[in-house]
């Protein structure tokens, strides 16, 4: 019985940390920006007709599938793309689409 109790809290202690990483990105909107050189590269990456590349991915973070903190970056997931922020900064370095969305993954059968 002990033990299911411990994986209980481990699994509620992931849920808040998981719930904690995507808070400070989404509380912190306001700050993600990024470079000229970076919303070109962006637009080209993702192929978008908009020119507020800054508000198209704070949009698609504040919806995101879920959000991954890995070393200094976040990994912003939103439908079929990936937006790669830096923690500390804000910055969006690139975006891309998902291994998914260009057919890389294989299906798991």
């Amino acid at each position: 019985m002990k033990y299911n109790i411990d994986l209980a809290k481990m699994d509620i202690q992931k849920y808040k940390a998981l719930n904690s990483i995507m808070n400070d990105l989404t509380v912190n909107l306001n700050k993600i920006h990024t470079t000229i050189l970076g919303a070109m590269r962006i637009k080209k990456n993702l192929e978008l007709e908009t020119d507020d590349v800054v508000d198209w991915c704070k949009k698609k973070t504040k919806n995101a599938d879920r959000i991954i903190k890995k070393g200094k970056n976040w990994y912003v997931h939103a439908g079929n793309s990936v937006i790669t922020i830096n923690t500390i900064s804000y910055t969006i370095i690139t975006a891309h689409r998902s291994l998914s969305a260009i057919g890389l993954l294989k299906e798991n059968k």
